[in-house]
């Protein structure tokens, strides 16, 4: 049995269990069932609808200290041996708790302190930055893009078709949207120039109803919400418009041409790097930088097919979608 520590709301999104449920799913293709542990029951529809079980601890998720007890005292009733932990909140005196009540797991992108633990994963990019075999002497690294958590439908996805010029366009947020880029975005593109746009909001997006009722009658705009098959809409279009985050690798995987914004702090490596790499533009940071007047630049150089070829070409080699199954092994190997 694999246990999981997640959680997700309006203000962490969904970024966590989503990339969770992909381990989850992972660890199910071999054998294995999986049990979410929660701070609150806002995740437990989701996780009920993709088949697995939740326990609700019933506490407050921006304090972990407090759930010690209670998380405690599930971990010794179902005989936990090893936990794998997804989240920004934990303290050092959490992780060093925890750490001495199971083997845990960390699944980290942020280097924020030093972590107790047994394990330790960082998916990210720019993973390097962080010295981890340098400070983690006693704990199993698994580290780099190898490692990202994606669903099984990333691991055998096609060669991108490269089309001579850009007809289908992608536009994403993330699981929300609290600074109306994609409207910002579908105000400034010129809608004219493409032949579909499917434009897809996050869980939390509170815009959606709004940009549907907006572009409701628009031939060329198609607006979802939280769509079950995102991999679909990536294959399809010949570039995307993304935020930061793991939606980035999945973009990789189907290898298909993008540029991306950061929403939040924790995206700013992430998007720099794939940037720098020659891999994704980026076009800056929605808090404080004309973003949609940057995409349409980005735009204009993808039209040149040889750059995106070239580019989705990269972007595959970097993800091959199989990191689920190695976290799974990983934590086997604890």
């Amino acid at each position: 049995m694999l246990y999981i520590r997640a959680d997700m709301n309006d203000i962490i999104a969904t970024g966590h269990i989503m990339r969770c449920l992909a381990i989850a799913d992972a660890a199910k293709s071999m054998g294995e069932d999986t049990v979410f542990i929660t701070a609150d029951d806002q995740p437990a529809g989701l996780l009920k609808e993709r088949g697995y079980s939740c326990h609700v601890l019933g506490t407050d998720w921006r304090n972990p200290d407090s759930e010690l007890p209670a998380l405690q005292s599930f971990l010794e009733e179902c005989h936990v041996q090893k936990l794998l932990l997804d989240s920004y909140q934990v303290t050092p005196a959490y992780l060093k708790k925890l750490d001495g009540l199971v083997k845990v797991m960390y699944l980290d992108d942020l280097n924020t302190f030093h972590y107790s633990a047994s394990g330790l994963i960082c998916y990210a990019n720019y993973w390097e930055k962080f010295n981890y075999t340098e400070k983690y002497t006693d704990t199993k690294l698994f580290l780099g893009p190898q490692f990202v958590p994606l669903r099984s439908v990333f691991s055998h996805c096609a060669e991108k078709r490269i089309r001579p010029r850009i007809e289908n366009l992608l536009l994403l947020s993330g699981g929300t949207d609290p600074y109306g880029i994609l409207d910002g975005l579908l105000r400034r593109i010129p809608l004219h120039e493409y032949r579909r746009i499917d434009v897809v909001c996050g869980r939390y997006d509170s815009a959606y109803g709004m940009l549907q009722e907006k572009f409701a009658s628009d031939p060329v705009v198609h607006i979802h919400k939280a769509v079950s098959a995102i991999e679909e809409y990536m294959e399809r279009s010949d570039a995307a418009v993304s935020a930061g985050g793991t939606t980035l690798y999945e973009l990789c995987a189907t290898g298909t041409p993008t540029v991306s914004y950061a929403v939040a702090d924790n995206q700013l490596d992430n998007v720099r790097r794939f940037d720098s790499d020659g891999l994704i533009t980026w076009c800056g940071d929605v808090r404080c930088e004309d973003v949609p007047g940057k995409v349409l630049q980005a735009l204009e150089a993808c039209r040149d097919e040889k750059v995106r070829r070239e580019r989705s070409r990269k972007m595959r080699e970097l993800v091959d979608g199989r990191g689920a199954a190695r976290i799974v092994r990983a934590m086997r190997e604890l």
